[in-house]
């Protein structure tokens, strides 16, 4: 009866959280919504207003409306088309719409216009998960010329993403560490390694890695999940269970560490 009675307490603390994300998530669309038809209203006043467009492909994109957002920076495009900023904005866009190939088109058309270092480290990524080598000469390109130690590490995080993907194990793990040791919260970093050890079935080294990840951000959800999956392949259930839990407290959109609570619950 006592084991009855905690389950049902469970779960419904669990539906009086998932309720009230819920609700949240209602106002804050009512909010960009409501944020949306006002720019909508103001672009009719001012069709030529690059800053209210721009807002409003801004509150678009907040709402997942990615192809209405697009069309209004295809709009701003016809009228300055020599904007690198806007085709810059048009392959962020493209990128959320999972259309990498017209994504690369606008940063090349970007960079061909102004060569950004921004615009060229979102093509650098691009290239890295298409197993692209031109990635690399992006990186040592933009490393030549960056002063800063946070676009360095971007470099180094995108050359791991690279061999990474290209099973260059070693390669990979010294640039996510260069990375690292260039900026030690990229979050990021920490995962790709801590992925590489996992897929290599090292999984010491990859806890050890996504416990320093959790040293450096005690917050950071996605830590938590792959350091419970990396627990329950070592056959650790309970801890894993302990570390999907803390995942999914703290982002309760984490399907997946709901999934595997449920499974290993069961």
């Amino acid at each position: 009866m006592k084991n009855w009675l905690f389950l049902v307490l469970i779960g419904l603390i669990f539906f009086s959280c998932k309720e009230s994300t819920s609700e949240e998530n209602s106002k804050s669309q009512a909010v960009h919504l409501q944020l949306v038809e006002s720019l909508n209203k103001q672009v009719q006043l001012h069709p030529d207003s690059a800053p209210i467009r721009m807002q409003l492909v801004n509150a678009l994109d907040s709402l997942g409306r990615y192809g209405d957002a697009l069309a209004q920076v295809d709009s701003m495009i016809i009228r300055d088309s020599l904007n690198n900023g806007l085709w810059f904005a048009k392959g962020q866009l493209q990128e959320s719409m999972k259309d990498t190939s017209a994504a690369i088109r606008s940063y090349e058309k970007a960079i061909n216009i102004y060569p950004s270092l921004e615009s060229q480290l979102h093509l650098a990524n691009l290239y890295a998960e298409m197993k692209d080598s031109r990635s690399l000469q992006i990186c040592q390109a933009v490393s030549r010329v960056a002063m800063d130690r946070e676009n360095i590490a971007h470099c180094d995080f995108i050359a791991g993403i690279y061999y990474a993907r290209t099973g260059q194990a070693s390669q990979a793990i010294a640039a996510f560490d260069r990375c690292i040791n260039n900026n030690y919260t990229y979050m990021e970093a920490y995962l790709e390694k801590g992925f590489v050890y996992y897929e290599q079935k090292k999984y010491n080294e990859a806890q050890q890695v996504f416990d320093r990840a959790i040293t450096v951000n005690n917050l950071y959800a996605d830590a938590y999940y792959w350091k419970a999956k990396t627990l329950e392949a070592m056959g650790n259930k309970q801890e894993a269970i302990t570390n999907y839990q803390r995942s999914l407290g703290l982002d309760k959109t984490l399907t997946e560490a709901r999934e595997a609570l449920n499974r290993l619950n069961s």
